[in-house]
């Protein structure tokens, strides 16, 4: 599901709601997730799952067209782990 996609399926279970408010909202929830994980903090949504970061070690790659080596720097990469509840509903149907 993409953004405005989302952002449809809010419109249409809430009729009553103009569209940019929606717009607005699920920037503004998107934006505070970004803010808070670039400043370092985990963000928890119960019962949805929590957003973190993992540390990469720098390390020693290679440039595939030349095959020479290239130091990779040190990189923190957005890590998302899914709720028991989001975890349950997904796999419910698979049992």
């Amino acid at each position: 599901m993409t953004r405005s996609e989302l952002i449809n399926a809010l419109m249409r279970k809430n009729p009553h709601l103009p569209v940019k408010s929606i717009t607005l909202i699920v920037n503004a929830v998107f934006g505070s997730i970004a803010k808070s994980l670039s400043e370092g903090n985990r963000v928890e949504l119960r019962g949805f799952g929590t957003f973190s970061f993992k540390t990469r070690a720098p390390r020693v790659g290679r440039n595939p067209k030349t095959g020479a080596q290239v130091h990779v720097a040190e990189k923190s990469i957005p890590f998302f782990k899914t709720g028991k509840e989001l975890h349950i509903r997904i796999n419910k149907d698979r049992s």
